[in-house]
């Protein structure tokens, strides 16, 4: 029997389709369709077109004209996009079975999804954010590098208490890592509140080249804005006192906080270090490297950690860095700020190529998992557990005995 298309509202306060978040919250809307759901968009703005089969009605935006958010101010029109979506929800009521939000964009959504009995899901593209901006104050703090004003990990009392009232008010934090999850179970949320669900690549643009040569150094690759939180600044210092520095070579594509490159100074011009600045050839710049490094000290899910899997990377990371890998499996995992395990890593790679061709060709074997379209059904699923439970809820039933699919997948 053909299961009913689950018809949900999902609303994102930026311009779908641009760059990070907005380039996530595309892909996802994208795999939601290819799954089948039945979506309505209220995005901010469009910034690229979305599958045919989701309706978009923009609320910030009409034709080619849009609220330009730095006059208007980016808050005030997060506020504006959020009284916009909520009222059209109003007018949707029993047309909807599900709502997803974005953090900053949602409480009025929310409350006005929980007046009509709706359940909703909050994404989290990062970590708790009060444990995210204490990490990086901290960090930042013994690094001595200072953050420009209004930068989006600087700490903020204020963005914080918005935030918090919206994890409560939903019904579901879709966390796409278990270091998310982590960081809400510290803060004390129930496991009930968090699912994982998980993030993807675009296998037409990220893909292997050929097999790695014998002999030479090491290609590594850091991928990324170059900020205190990417903890890049472990990645140089383990890579500089690893004999893979001797012959390799460890490539930077990015752009760099200011204050954050002038305390890097002194091992970014050492001869093993390429600088690139920021690139649009990232695709090829994986193809061309053995090795992609993200020492974060804080994470949601790096996109570049599966982007560089499907490219033929063996990645090194840290716990944090949201990864969807398994150490000394297909991957190489160290516990965040841990130098010495880094240069270890480095140093085992360098020394031992035939464990570095064993963890990519195990990598690559998972990667099909990992695509938007994977992630687009599992959301999907996500979607019906949490839809199944609020019935359950609503009705007094324990969600777990009546949905085993929905308590194998909580954390």
């Amino acid at each position: 029997m053909k299961t009913e298309a689950v018809r949900v509202l999902y609303s994102f306060p930026l311009r779908l389709g641009a760059d990070r978040i907005c380039y996530t919250a595309w892909q996802q809307v994208n795999g939601l369709a290819a799954a089948g759901a039945d979506l309505v968009v209220c995005a901010a703005s469009i910034g690229r077109p979305v599958e045919p089969a989701a309706r978009v009605a923009p609320t910030l935006a009409r034709g080619r004209y849009r609220l330009p958010y730095r006059l208007f101010g980016t808050t005030r029109a997060v506020a504006l996009h959020d009284w916009i979506t909520a009222r059209r929800l109003e007018k949707l009521a029993g047309t909807i079975d599900i709502v997803h939000t974005w953090p900053t964009g949602a409480l009025r959504t929310l409350k006005t999804a929980a007046k009509l009995a709706i359940p909703t899901v909050l994404e989290r593209p990062n970590a708790n954010t009060r444990v995210a901006m204490l990490l990086v104050k901290n960090e930042c703090q013994r690094l001595g590098v200072a953050l420009p004003p209004g930068h989006e990990h600087a700490y903020d009392e204020r963005k914080l208490r918005r935030e918090e009232e919206e994890y409560e008010l939903a019904d579901r934090l879709l966390c796409p890592s278990d270091f998310v999850v982590r960081t809400f179970l510290e803060r004390g949320y129930p496991a009930g509140k968090l699912v994982r669900h998980q993030y993807g690549f675009d296998e037409k643009r990220y893909f292997p080249g050929a097999q790695m040569g014998e002999g030479g150094g090491l290609r590594v690759l850091f991928a990324g804005v170059c900020a205190v939180r990417k903890g890049l600044h472990y990645a140089l210092e383990a890579w500089i006192a690893s004999p893979a520095s001797e012959q390799g070579t460890f490539s930077i594509a990015g752009e760099f906080l200011p204050a954050y490159r002038e305390r890097l100074k002194s091992m970014l011009v050492h001869p093993s270090v390429r600088v690139l600045g920021h690139r649009s050839d990232l695709p090829d710049l994986m193809r061309n490297s053995d090795i992609l490094v993200l020492p974060s000290i804080e994470e949601g899910s790096a996109l570049v950690t599966s982007e560089a899997r499907g490219s033929g990377c063996v990645l090194l990371v840290s716990e944090a860095a949201g990864a969807i890998c398994r150490h000394m499996e297909d991957a190489l995992v160290h516990r965040v700020g841990d130098v010495p395990t880094l240069t270890r890593h480095f140093a085992m790679l360098h020394q031992d190529r035939a464990l570095l061709e064993r963890l990519r060709t195990a990598s690559l074997a998972g990667i099909s998992s990992l695509t938007w379209t994977a992630a687009g059904v599992r959301l999907l699923d996500v979607y019906r557990e949490t839809i199944e439970a609020h019935k359950a809820a609503q009705s007094g039933v324990d969600a777990k005995s009546c949905n085993p699919v929905y308590a194998h997948s909580q954390v």
